[in-house]
């Protein structure tokens, strides 16, 4: 099986442990994460050939990222060395009726310095089949946006299938840039769009209708169709839109399910109630790892496929850190209806 490449930021993730506030902490557990490196994790886990490109600062700290990749199975070949530092991010996992909390510390990183040309573009995918981004690295800085516009380009000309999370962070698009200036050239090259309402709305002035995910657990997955018809007449090379749709009851309990729509049919998975979240980071990243997966394992399958990346993140949200550490036999339970959390011995 040929290769999966991702691109993006892998950072520092500094937590406060046991629940507590930042207020409270003496201390933080450490975990390395980023969209695009838990997409690779998550697939490595699955057996899939993937490497991971990023751009690294040649210190102790770069080199634990890079040891944290290498060590769940992650392909780092064509990891860029250079710059100042790795981004760190901190976090307060919230719980009950008090949301999660994101402080971001990534400026002058590494990654956020990384320019056209650094990488070879066509020797990192001229033996990939599968090439994926998220709305997280064009946000970072202008040489981030123009090195992914690079990747996604070299894609196309070599036929490799490109994906995209959207994922919009408000927090990040500092650098005087729009991400309506930025992000159309970018997803223009794409065949399979992964985001939320909220992704499409804040990129592109696209949303449902009559639709607030923060009021009750109950989501209506048709009113979705628009969104994703929408994506696909502004972006005609797109041939698969998914949307995750996530109802939040409280930072402990989500409802969790997605929509698939083809172009032809729109797929909806079943719907989990997530009653008792460890971490929730992550949880869109497993989604899309589960989702490459089930699209190349699934031949023509989008139910499968789409039912496997539900399942996945589902799982994800019982795991601690960035990345879902879970394989394809424990998803496949799931999927099959055993959600019974009983011992195996």
């Amino acid at each position: 099986m040929k290769k999966v490449v991702t691109f993006g930021e892998i950072m520092l993730r500094l937590t406060p442990p046991a629940m507590r506030r930042f207020s409270q902490a003496s201390s933080f557990d450490v975990v390395y994460g980023g969209g695009e490196s838990n997409v690779a994790v998550s697939l490595a886990n699955y057996g899939i050939p993937v490497d991971f490109v990023t751009r690294l600062p040649e210190n102790d700290i770069g080199e634990c990222a890079l040891m944290e990749m290498r060590k769940r199975n992650v392909g780092t070949d064509h990891i860029v060395r250079g710059g100042e530092r790795l981004g760190i991010y901190f976090l307060e996992i919230g719980a009950v009726s008090r949301g999660s909390k994101v402080v971001y510390d990534r400026a002058h990183s590494s990654m956020s310095t990384i320019q056209p040309g650094m990488v070879d573009w066509e020797e990192v995918l001229k033996d990939a089949q599968w090439f994926h981004w998220t709305g997280i690295t064009p946000a970072i800085s202008q040489g981030a946006a123009d090195a992914c516009l690079e990747a996604i380009q070299a894609a196309n000309k070599l036929g490799v299938t490109v994906s995209t999370d959207l994922n919009y962070r408000k927090n990040l698009w500092k650098y005087g840039k729009s991400p309506a200036e930025i992000m159309p050239e970018l997803v223009a090259g794409c065949d399979v769009i992964l985001g939320n309402e909220e992704d499409a709305e804040k990129h592109f002035d696209i949303h449902p209708e009559g639709v607030d995910v923060t009021q009750g657990d109950t989501i209506d997955a048709a009113a979705y169709i628009s969104v994703c018809q929408q994506l696909m007449q502004k972006f005609p090379r797109c041939k698969k839109v998914i949307i995750t749709l996530r109802g939040s009851i409280s930072a402990s309990h989500n409802s969790w399910s997605g929509v698939l729509y083809n172009g032809q049919e729109l797929f909806h998975a079943p719907t989990y109630q997530i009653t008792h979240i460890v971490d929730r980071v992550g949880g869109g990243d497993s989604f899309m790892g589960g989702l490459i997966y089930g699209l190349l394992h699934y031949d023509q399958d989008d139910q499968s496929a789409l039912n496997f990346a539900v399942a996945a993140s589902c799982l994800k949200h019982t795991i601690y850190g960035d990345a879902n550490l879970v394989t394809v036999p424990e998803v496949e339970k799931l999927m099959q209806g055993d959600a019974s959390g009983r011992v195996s011995r």
